[in-house]
């Protein structure tokens, strides 16, 4: 598509990786910490979802990186596995799994979950990320960055943080949000979207200049000054030696170790599930409307695990936060994610120190932004318009990532999902039409539905027991695709009682179900030798 063709598309692009950048950077340190992880394989996961994920992905607006909803997995499975280096095995493992479901035409897995429970997905993750960055913006936080389970440690979790907060406000940091939030709120207005040089100039960078120079001002205001777990923090290197000392390699002895193959199995299926979902969700946002290959999403997130466990990362997914701020920022290609991917490179090697003036304030304000624009109040109501249906596991779906996690939330959405498909299956199994009288008796149609299984008995035996006495009946099952046994037996049984109510029974296009799924019906017109049109149903 050439419209899209990255370096046509730079002057959007550019200004669209440096907020994902912003955005990237302090959760690849805080999915880190939060996976009990040194640092920097949360920075070298990024680097790599950014440079080699994106340039071998055809999602033109996916951002991949370390994930929040596999840092209990990865703390865990450190924990069990004995060292890093033993589970950065596990890591590379579950990239050649994953390459091998890419090519198996895995990708498809996706498809089979609901728009209104990505929807809620989408919606629950902007409501996290704004809850969670509350604690920043006070200048209160003992949970990392990238958490985005309701749950804490130590009976914590997402509510008495926000009461920790506000017992424990920041002057400083307080300060820096709201002119950060100020900056980035005008930036949104349509007077500065018109003109040119504001739209060079991305706001988020000019919040993030503002908090470093706040927080430059502040450090000569004891009252004012910001701690230094109030800034970011970038692991410093003295020389290129030390940079390069913050790689770890994977201990192959560990590939005889059974736990290392269940471990990758665990990774290489979650991540491949939160990378498939969340691709999904990024089309949905694209303005574009572009599809993602799946498959070749798969292989590219193989591909970056591969890479990522070889040099001391993190496991890698796409990640609907710094995909949807690079969505929201205006970035129309994939060079917008390789960019962020050479920002991140670029500045852990030439500015870690200036890196480290940056509030989390800052952030959390730009973050506040995203997650209101994932959870915006008209998409409550669209949703809501669109039915009973579709908004209740919406919901059901956003108060299951709320209140649990991302993977578990999906999960009850899912479910709720189904009752309502089966529920729907359950309430329409006909419809019934009354014709003229024929004879002094009144004629009625029931016309049955598509698919009738064993979960429709009930409605079908009322319609058939409220059908009134000396009627003539016509049951049609011309368009009747499947039939279950017992549907069909009720059939066979109202015809016999029928006669006993003085109902006339015709049933037309009525075969008893076999083993296996019905054949197909084509409904075939041919002409008689009276002149007359005669349709036969053929099986």
């Amino acid at each position: 598509m050439s419209h899209f063709h990255p370096l046509k598309n730079l002057k959007s692009d550019i200004p669209a990786s440096i907020v994902v950048f912003l955005v990237a950077l302090p959760l690849c340190l805080g999915i880190a910490l939060a996976s009990g992880a040194p640092l920097y394989s949360g920075l070298i996961a990024g680097i790599v979802g950014g440079i080699v994920v994106a340039s071998i992905s055809g999602s033109p607006a996916g951002v991949s990186g370390p994930a929040a909803g596999l840092a209990v997995i990865v703390l865990t499975a450190i924990q069990d596995l004995g060292t890093f280096e033993v589970f950065l095995v596990a890591v590379v493992l579950a990239g050649i799994i994953q390459l091998i479901m890419g090519f198996a035409r895995g990708g498809i897995i996706a498809y089979y979950f609901p728009s209104s429970v990505i929807m809620g997905m989408l919606s629950g993750i902007g409501i996290i990320i704004f809850i969670k960055q509350i604690p920043h913006a006070f200048g209160y936080d003992r949970s990392p960055e990238g958490d985005l389970s309701f749950l804490g440690k130590g009976g914590e979790n997402a509510f008495t943080e926000l009461v920790n907060a506000v017992n424990f406000i920041s002057p400083g940091a307080l300060i820096i949000t709201a002119v950060s939030l100020a900056i980035l709120l005008l930036w949104e207005t349509s007077f500065m979207k018109k003109q040119k040089i504001f739209q060079l100039i991305p706001g988020p960078l000019v919040a993030v200049l503002s908090g470093v120079l706040l927080n430059q001002i502040f450090s000569a205001m004891p009252d004012f000054a910001l701690r230094e777990d109030q800034s970011v923090n970038v692991p410093l290197a003295d020389s290129f030696s030390g940079f390069l000392s913050n790689f770890t390699f994977p201990d192959l002895a560990a590939l005889a170790n059974p736990q290392v193959y269940i471990t990758a199995i665990v990774i290489a299926v979650v991540a491949s599930l939160e990378t498939l979902l969340c691709v999904e969700a990024t089309d949905k946002l694209d303005p574009y409307k572009r599809v993602t290959p799946t498959n070749r999403e798969l292989k590219a997130q193989g591909v970056g695990n591969i890479i990522s466990g070889m040099i001391g990362g993190l496991p890698i997914t796409q990640v609907i936060v710094r995909s949807s701020a690079n969505i929201q920022s205006g970035g129309k290609t994939k060079a917008s994610a390789i960019i962020h991917g050479f920002l991140l490179l670029g500045s852990i090697i030439a500015i870690p120190h200036l890196l480290n003036l940056i509030p989390l304030a800052t952030l959390a304000a730009i973050l506040f932004i995203v997650g209101y624009k994932l959870a915006k109040p008209s998409v409550f109501k669209k949703m809501y318009k669109q039915g009973k249906g579709q908004f209740i596991p919406f919901i059901a779906t956003i108060l299951g990532i709320v209140f649990t996690d991302l993977l578990v939330g999906l999960g009850i959405g899912l479910i709720v999902a189904i009752f309502y498909i089966l529920l729907n299956n359950y309430q329409i199994t006909h419809y019934t039409k009354r014709e003229e009288k024929e004879d002094g008796k009144e004629k009625m149609r029931l016309v049955l539905a598509q698919e009738l299984t064993f979960i429709n008995k009930a409605t079908i035996l009322k319609a058939l027991a409220d059908i009134p006495d000396n009627t003539k009946v016509e049951i049609d099952a011309t368009n009747t695709q499947y039939m279950h046994h017992d549907i069909y037996e009720i059939i066979e049984d109202f015809r016999i009682s029928a006669k006993g109510r003085d109902i006339d029974v015709t049933v037309k296009n009525l075969t008893e179900p076999v083993e296996g799924p019905t054949p197909p019906k084509f409904t075939v017109s041919s002409h008689s030798d009276k002149g007359e049109d005669v349709k036969e149903v053929i099986h």
